[in-house]
């Protein structure tokens, strides 16, 4: 199979082209770079295997995709900036990227009869009440900018594709780029203490361990929407922020607080990111390994 893979300088991406050339794949790479920036890992991303590429730019992304006619397209690019995406005068431009440009890529896709892979997140739901989302729920109340412009790109490909994976994914966590265990990290090595909200709930993704899932996904014509986090568990925050000063062996104080104590954020988070994950199994496809195993595992290659 040949991929094309968009966002490739994020840490999703990333993680997705080295997945595909591990297992011997044709992978071509696109950011809106000039050239590849992604980390120094062993990646054979090269001028060869990259394009630069704006997806908000409609005719270049037909041109590119209808160039390289991968069977296969992952879109991990977006614009994931949550709080400054709530800025008026940022509003217009998120949705061009977001939605916008993943109708784009969905055009392409149909002109070329490809299959199509879209990263979307929890934040499409308005995380009330306690109980798991499931990936064929419909009750979308998305509370932020972040959240209704990724509602508003599973909506282009559904109404456009037939050949599709929707998978929402939250909590990521990789190599190439900043996320939370990095910040978390670097605060922690310079404060006696640190505040963490406690009243969030969901799990944690491991990009490394969801790229390989999203290959397999590829693989197969087992269309639709899924939900795909790593296992082990329902935690907040702060657990999940416990656990990684543990295994790194930090020792600064960690205080739990509420999202209202801690007040810090433009954008309106949901409460319950819980997303049910079943129909991995029911489908076939292998889980995620446990987020504690992930983090050991990404310590180790910090």
């Amino acid at each position: 199979m040949k991929f094309f893979v968009t966002g490739v300088n994020g840490q999703l991406g990333h993680d997705v082209m080295n997945e595909l050339l591990k297992r011997g794949y044709v992978g071509v790479g696109s950011d809106i770079a000039d050239v590849y920036s992604g980390v120094a890992d062993g990646s054979v991303v090269c001028s060869a295997s990259y394009v630069s590429l704006d997806i908000t730019d409609k005719e270049a992304v037909q041109k590119t995709i209808e160039e390289i006619k991968p069977d296969a397209v992952i879109h991990c690019a977006a614009w994931t900036a949550v709080d400054m995406a709530e800025d008026d005068d940022k509003v217009e431009l998120v949705r061009k990227v977001n939605a916008g440009g993943t109708q784009n890529i969905a055009d392409a896709c149909k002109t070329i009869d490809a299959k199509m892979l879209y990263l979307s997140t929890d934040y499409v739901f308005d995380g009330q009440g306690i109980e798991p989302w499931k990936p064929d729920c419909k009750d979308y109340k998305p509370l932020n900018v972040y959240g209704q412009t990724k509602l508003e790109g599973e909506l282009a490909v559904s109404s456009t594709l037939d050949k599709y994976f929707i998978v929402r994914i939250a909590w990521v966590f990789g190599l190439n780029g900043k996320n939370f265990i990095k910040t978390m990290i670097n605060v922690g090595k310079t404060h006696d203490e640190v505040k963490v909200v406690n009243d969030q709930i969901g799990t944690p993704t491991y990009c490394y361990d969801l790229a390989r899932l999203l290959v397999d996904m590829c693989e197969t014509e087992k269309y639709g929407y899924y939900h795909a986090t790593n296992e082990g568990g329902y935690i907040s925050w702060y657990d999940f922020c416990v656990e990684f000063y543990k295994q790194y062996g930090l020792t600064t104080k960690i205080i739990p607080v509420t999202t209202e104590e801690y007040g810090l954020s433009k954008a309106i988070r949901p409460m319950n990111s819980r997303l049910d994950k079943s129909k991995l199994v029911e489908n076939g496809f292998t889980p995620l390994p446990t987020w504690q195993d992930a983090v050991r595992r990404y310590l180790n290659e910090l």
